[in-house]
């Protein structure tokens, strides 16, 4: 392995790959992909994508996050006193076997080693029964001494670690429980902070108040630099700085927690604790993601909720619904579900490559995304009271939280569809379009979740050093909305036009996007300039060129495109710079395609790539993580994106722009329209 920029061990920075127009002509890949050679390739990736629909229509793919998710489902269970022993075994063969050489474990493939990972999956196998003195124990330990210890790793970390008193809640930030009440003129209030750290923040809030502890199994000195003082002094940061004026903030409320009379604080407890059950979905979760999960049944455990209530039965029900379990016995935690996300996008790539609009899988598909459509007000109604629900979510049951890449995605899906009964897909898709646009951000832009969500207040606060906390618009997630519109027939539209001018005013100096929840360049990249060209930019747009221009740049020696998670801590090193993979491949084919290079040396070099690459199952392998949940801090390994976006590209390369010209509503014989009922 050798050195990166970072500091870090890890995979090395590729070197910068030549321009297309530089590629010597005698290069194999630079010939042209033979089309039957295309063709068997898109029959066979069609094959196995339709083999793997569920029965009642959908897709989903493995998410793979990192072992974090495994350690705290441990820690859970040892905190409420149901860990058994199967459970425990399978977790623990699984977060060894994600463990490096170094000791360490990594938050992605290939990644550098990452402390708080580390910490939580050292304890976790601590609970398994590994011994200290272990080898491959001994190694963990002595890497987070050399970082600093348990006091370096990060704020949810130290959490996890007071439940069971191996550090002092004292030693913590303070989350009073009183934020339930701040109104949402208030900075700091809980609608400043995204939806995904809300949901985390509010049952937080009363684990802080409580600061209970559960006896622990065994002590942790190895995992202090010094275990006579576990937490060293720091200097606060200086008090004209953000930092320091929060981390003096926060040493104020330490000092008036006990000033809060015990009424006032039960009642703000119990005020938490009815947004937490008011917001359980109907498969038991929150939110449909762990982590709010994990922290809600923790929470109202501490308010008194018995096991055998039917809110914490159906909690932990909906944790057992992450586990996958492996071949080899082991047990991976997925962070969260992804089915609608990967049904639309399967619906998308199948019927680009050229399954007819009427196929039954498609109906199938068709079928089971309208009836998973929100037709109910969720949070983001606090900011827009008077917009009519419509919409999707991510996972199977987050009712309160559609988003608005779902949204502007599954519309598109349907739009491909031929349905037997087209005012079922018109009045969803007209439902999509008004709340989408309702949805618009004041810069013109959008969100995921919520309606310029941009407080620049709870970033800074010390107990948010988990990731991002709040939602401001993406390129990505505009790009997506754009191109929903186009294809409604709306790129005319004012509101369409701003989010195009925001989109070009956000492009960078080299000619790329920024990636928000893919990674990262090549992914913001991807998206933006089909969405663009759907809209009515001609390809010899000046931003249109400039975006080739980087891809072109961009492309390994291989004929592939990849980007590595770096990319978000060192743009200069490795923007565009990764080990090629088949998804990210994809996006920059997509994106030349939609530029008019299809005849390109670049485009036949990345065509090439994937059809060599795929396995004769009709698959692809793709190991490295290529989606993003936190830009650095959470990274994700979607599974079925190995498979939907190459077969999309393959598909597009055959059968020309899905567009053709004219909007896909148009086309169907459906009359454009922002409104619907």
């Amino acid at each position: 392995m050798t050195a990166t920029t970072d500091g870090s061990t890890g995979a090395a920075i590729p070197p910068r790959a030549a321009a297309a127009s530089d590629t010597d002509s005698t290069d194999p890949l630079a010939a042209g992909v033979p089309e039957a050679t295309t063709e068997r390739a898109v029959a066979r990736a069609i094959e196995y994508l339709l083999a793997r629909q569920d029965p009642e229509g959908w897709w989903k793919g493995d998410l793979e996050t990192n072992v974090t998710m495994d350690a705290e489902d441990l820690l859970l269970r040892q905190f409420l006193g149901i860990r058994d022993e199967a459970t425990t075994r399978a977790a623990a063969l699984f977060i060894r076997g994600e463990q490096r050489k170094d000791g360490a474990w990594a938050t992605f493939y290939g990644g550098p080693g990452e402390l708080s990972a580390t910490v939580e999956a050292y304890v976790a196998l601590r609970l398994a029964g590994d011994a200290p003195d272990a080898p491959h124990m001994a190694r963990a330990s002595a890497w987070v001494r050399e970082r600093g210890g348990i006091a370096s790793a990060r704020v949810f970390t130290r959490i996890w670690l007071a439940l069971f008193g191996w550090w002092k809640w004292e030693d913590l930030p303070e989350l009073p429980p009183e934020l339930i009440w701040f109104p949402t003129w208030l900075p700091l209030n809980i609608y400043d902070f995204g939806c995904w750290a809300r949901q985390t923040i509010v049952p937080l809030t009363i684990v802080s108040a409580k600061r209970p502890v559960r006896p622990a199994p065994f002590p942790l000195d190895e995992l202090h630099t010094d275990p006579a003082n576990p937490n060293p002094s720091k200097p606060l940061a200086p008090l004209t700085s953000w930092d320091g004026a929060f981390e003096r903030l926060d040493r104020v409320v330490h000092r008036l927690r006990g000033a809060v009379p015990r009424r006032v604080r039960r009642a703000a407890m119990n005020a938490a604790a009815r947004w937490i059950v008011e917001r359980q979905e109907n498969d038991g979760c929150w939110g449909g993601i762990q982590p709010p999960a994990v922290y809600s049944v923790i929470a109202l455990h501490l308010m008194g909720y018995d096991l055998k209530h039917p809110v914490m039965r159906a909690g932990l029900d909906s944790l057992d619904r992450f586990a996958i379990w492996r071949d080899d016995g082991s047990r991976m935690i997925e962070a969260c579900q992804s089915p609608v996300w990967d049904t639309c996008l399967a619906v998308i790539a199948l019927a680009d490559a050229g399954v007819p609009a009427d196929h039954p899988k498609l109906l199938k598909a068709a079928d089971w995304m309208l009836a998973e459509e929100i037709r109910r007000p969720g949070d983001w109604s606090v900011k827009r009271p008077e917009l009519p629900p419509g919409g999707w979510a991510f996972e199977f049951h987050n009712d309160n939280y559609p988003d608005i890449d779902d949204t502007a995605e599954v519309a598109l899906a349907l739009r491909r569809v031929s349905h037997p009964v087209p005012d079922r897909v018109d009045g969803a898709i007209a439902r999509a379009v008004r709340w989408n646009f309702g949805m618009q951000s004041k810069n013109g832009a959008w969100g995921a979740f919520d309606v310029d969500n941009t407080s620049p207040f709870p970033n800074r606060l010390p107990f948010c050093d988990f990731g991002e906390v709040i939602d401001p618009p993406s390129a990505d997630v505009t790009a997506h909305v754009v191109e929903m519109m186009a294809a409604e027939g709306l790129a005319h539209d004012p509101r369409t036009r701003r989010g195009i001018n925001w989109l070009l005013a956000e492009q960078e100096a080299d000619g790329s996007w920024f990636g928000r929840w893919g990674v990262n360049y090549v992914y913001g990249t991807g998206s933006v300039v089909p969405a663009l060209t759907a809209a009515g930019l001609p390809t010899s747009h000046p931003a249109i060129r400039r975006a080739t221009h980087w891809l072109q740049q961009a492309q390994n020696d291989d004929g592939g495109w990849g980007e590595d998670l770096r990319s978000y801590k060192h743009a200069r090193e490795w923007s565009g710079r990764g080990a090629s993979t088949a998804s990210q491949t994809a996006w920059a084919l997509m994106a030349l395609l939609a530029a008019g290079e299809r005849d390109s040396e670049a485009v036949e070099r990345g065509v090439r790539w994937l059809t060599d690459t795929q396995r004769d199952d009709g698959s692809w392998d793709e190991p490295y993580f290529t989606g993003t949940g936190f830009p650095w801090d959470f990274s994700i390994n979607y599974h079925l994106y190995r498979q939907v976006f190459p077969l999309t590209a393959l598909g597009r390369y055959l059968h020309g722009d899905p567009f053709d010209k004219a909007p896909l509503a148009a086309r169907r014989g459906v009359r454009a329209t922002a409104g619907g009922s």
